[in-house]
């Protein structure tokens, strides 16, 4: 019986095997597919590593090529000038005769160096440097080309740099170009024309102000005259009715004749009094008024008005004794070219010329490995 048992037990421990046979239609099961298109990391390091002389290849072409292209390219150079406000000596000449009591405002520095910042911004001064200093410096075959496109690569020859936050009232003037010389030329000649305008605009404003002050203080001296004119019109037809009177009554002399007593009583007798100057002052007194070439003479503040009206009508402002902008700095003819870039050129193209040579050996790892799988 133990025998029997053990028999049974040794059976029961034995494990069994089956063998199935596998069909062909489920040799290309999804996951057997899956495991011979993951990539194998070491694989590929190895597939790369046995291209190594086509990725160095096409690394120093492209690095070769960069550096080429870094060492044949025309150096560019940048001039630049900084600008700012003017000084209160250079705007002096603008303010000559401008006070409140004249009505006028003075200028402030701002208020000049807003005229020129305008002018320096301004189309028509690009637009006229385009056309009388850009243009004529390029080859007549160039010169005949898109008039829109020749602007275009203007404007990125001639820029202006803006105020910052640190010097918010610095502004300048920057170009790049292939010749360091004409670029200082340049630089220099652009500011000078800004200038130029923005003095010219100022100096009009400054004279146009000036005419209307003087034709306002003409206008006050003629309204003067007139009226003292009337004033001694006046004087003549009262002086003509006391004359009547003193005729009528027969007097001649005033009522007082003994020394200094009569000047004074004479000079008191106005108005209704008048005639007590005798016949005889009165006749003299109307002959004297009648016989006046001017009453410039006898009229209050007449001559400060005319000097002030000569003073303005003559007002001239010479571009030589302001200024509109300070320059800050000298303009220097740069001596480094700021393009191209040789050692950043050379850098780039070996980094890309790697990455290139990377892309072509796995490119062609994975069609050759796609190859012997077919």
């Amino acid at each position: 019986m133990l025998g029997k048992d053990a028999q049974d037990i040794q059976r029961v421990d034995q494990p069994t095997i089956k063998i199935e046979k596998v069909r062909p239609d489920m040799a290309n099961t999804p996951a057997t597919t899956q495991d011979a298109d993951e990539i194998d990391l070491f694989e590929l390091v190895v597939a790369l590593w046995a291209q190594k002389l086509l990725i160095i290849s096409v690394a120093l072409v492209a690095t070769l090529a960069a550096a080429t292209y870094a060492f044949l390219s025309k150096p560019i150079y940048e001039a630049r000038v900084y600008l700012q406000p003017p000084t209160l000596n250079g705007i002096a000449d603008f303010n000559y005769g401008r006070t409140r009591d004249a009505e006028l405002t003075p200028f402030t520095t701002k208020d000049v160096y807003e005229v020129f910042t305008r002018n320096l911004q301004s189309e028509s001064l690009r637009r006229a440097f385009f056309n009388e200093v850009y243009l004529p410096s390029l080859p007549a075959s160039v010169r005949n080309g898109s008039q829109d496109v020749l602007y275009a690569n203007f404007l990125r020859t001639l820029t202006i740099g803006l105020p910052s936050k640190e010097q918010p009232d610095r502004y300048s003037v920057i170009v790049e170009g292939e010749d360091p010389a004409q670029a200082a030329d340049w630089v220099k000649a652009f500011a000078a024309r800004a200038g130029a305008a923005a003095e010219k605009e100022m100096i009009s404003n400054v004279t146009r102000e000036a005419e209307v002050r003087a034709r306002n203080l003409s206008q006050q001296i003629t309204t003067l005259q007139e009226t003292q004119s009337r004033i001694r019109q006046d004087s003549i037809t009262q002086l003509r009715e006391a004359l009547a009177v003193a005729e009528a009554i027969g007097l001649q002399n005033p009522p007082i004749v003994s020394g200094n007593i009569s000047a004074e009583v004479s000079a008191s007798m106005d108005g209704q009094l008048t005639y007590m100057r005798g016949s005889k002052a009165l006749k003299a007194e109307i002959q004297n008024l009648e016989s006046r070439k001017s009453d410039d003479p006898f009229t209050g503040n007449l001559r400060a008005l005319q000097i002030k009206q000569s003073f303005y009508k003559d007002l001239q402002v010479s571009p030589d004794t302001v200024s509109v902008y300070r320059q800050d700095g000298p303009i220097e003819q740069p001596d480094r070219p700021i393009k191209p870039k040789k050692g950043l050129i050379i850098l780039l193209g070996l980094v890309l010329g790697g990455m290139l040579g990377f892309m072509i050996a796995l490119v062609r790892h994975f069609v050759l490995t796609r190859k012997s799988r077919v």
